[in-house]
């Protein structure tokens, strides 16, 4: 590559502190800050003492500005003490061959390089970038922590504050990934425009010989010609679906339930228009619905309000009464055929991640005494409350439940960070 890296002001920049996260379901929104998060809690699924006090630090305000520069990223940490210490975290940069490879890649598909100035970053271009031997986002072992303080955790809770605050920084502007990597957004730039002009100056000297062989504009005429129709444009996205025709009322002895019609007539043009939704999207950003069973899928219905008559019905085909129709509606509303699987079946989890979890909620609960738990299995029941939660079969995912006429409902959506949906689920406003 013919660039060298320079010292402008891009490649350092300083980020003023984050406001706090309290209430924040998860430090990251998208795919890759949530990845840098599982970089740092790997296989320890957050259940660790320093881990889980950096991110109240973190929620907390108590990282002050962020300094980002080539491979490293820095910052004043406050803990329980009044004098912040400084911590860093330094991340390897790619390598002069590694960032020819990435730049190719980027330069490959004019919508990678749109993406990234909208400050997005496909899972198409992570893909490419992997397959030409370029990993952008770090693994466990390159992230190496510093702090000043006295604490020889690997990382100190300090650390680990900033881990996470640096993944908030990553959700914004995915330049800042690449910066820690070794390139800023300017040097980028440059370089793809240098390449860029060196492919179109290459493309108009390409001797005939070497050219490409194709179809002619003539035989393209001529085709179209001979009627055959150009392709269609493709559908304008649908925010909603429209309107199903009312159905006249069937004769009592036809055996047609035109209001039960109606309803999955209505249900059908809503996934419909999902689907459409998700075809409309950019390759590599489209989610596969999910395969469901009969009596998901039943269960699914019943949470879009269906009448009186087809509520019954769907009770009657799945094998439950109302009541246990609408608490499977509920748990499906809260988490889909995640949560649905959790309602009523038990697995069995590591003694020791369920010791480590209580020593989470122990040294993060805001108050002076943290909940008592009773485990079962998957379950931990808050003694002397009506709340439990649970964990989902993922292994990562938390469920809050509540016990309602002496049976456990769900209570809302899942969290990773198991303190804050304790302390949610026990809220004196939470019912």
């Amino acid at each position: 590559m013919n660039h060298t890296p320079g010292s402008g002001p891009d490649r350092h920049r300083v980020f003023a502190p984050l406001s706090s996260a309290r209430g924040r379901r998860s430090f990251a929104d998208t795919w890759w800050g949530n990845a840098w998060v599982s970089a740092l809690e790997g296989a320890t699924r957050s259940a660790t003492g320093r881990l889980a006090r950096g991110r109240t630090y973190a929620r907390a305000g108590n990282v002050r500005e962020i300094t980002i520069t080539p491979g490293r990223a820095t910052a004043q940490v406050r803990g329980s003490l009044p004098t912040p210490y400084r911590s860093s975290m330094e991340i390897p940069q790619l390598t002069e061959r590694q960032w020819d490879a990435l730049l190719d890649v980027v330069a490959a598909r004019a919508g990678h390089l749109a993406a990234l100035l909208d400050r997005d970053m496909p899972t198409s271009l992570a893909e490419d970038a992997a397959q030409a031997g370029v990993h952008l986002l770090p693994g466990r072992r390159e992230l190496v922590p510093s702090c000043s303080c006295p604490d020889d955790g690997y990382p100190c809770k300090h650390a680990a504050a900033l881990y996470y605050q640096v993944a908030r920084l990553l959700d914004q502007d995915p330049f800042v990934l690449l910066l820690l990597r070794g390139r800023s957004e300017g040097e980028l730039m440059a370089e793809l425009l240098r390449r860029n002009a060196a492919q179109a100056a290459a493309a108009t000297t390409m001797p005939a010989a070497v050219t490409p062989r194709g179809v002619s504009a003539r035989q393209v005429f001529a085709a179209a010609q001979a009627g055959l129709p150009p392709l269609p444009n493709p559908p304008p996205a649908l925010h909603q679906p429209g309107p199903v025709v009312q159905l006249p009322a069937a004769d009592p002895g036809s055996g047609v339930d035109a209001e039960g019609l109606e309803f999955l007539a209505a249900d059908t043009a809503a996934r419909a228009a999902a689907l459409l939704r998700q075809a409309l999207l950019p390759l590599g950003e489209t989610i596969a619905p999910p395969v469901l069973s009969v009596s998901d899928d039943a269960v699914r219905l019943a949470t879009a309000d269906p009448p009186l008559s087809v509520s019954q019905r769907l009770a009657w085909g799945t094998r439950r009464t109302p009541t246990a129709l609408a608490r499977a509606a509920a748990a499906w509303n809260c988490g889909g055929a995640a949560a649905l699987a959790i309602l009523d079946d038990h697995q069995d989890v590591d003694p020791l991640y369920l010791r480590a979890v209580r020593e989470e909620i122990r040294q993060n609960w805001e108050g002076d005494h943290a909940p008592r738990l009773r485990a079962d299995g998957a379950w931990l029941t808050v003694v002397g409350h009506d709340a439990q939660l649970r964990l989902g079969a993922d292994g990562r995912q938390w469920y809050p439940f509540r016990k309602k006429y002496g049976t456990w409902w769900p209570a809302g959506f899942p969290l990773r960070d198991v303190t804050t949906v304790l302390s949610e689920l026990l809220a004196p406003d939470s019912d």
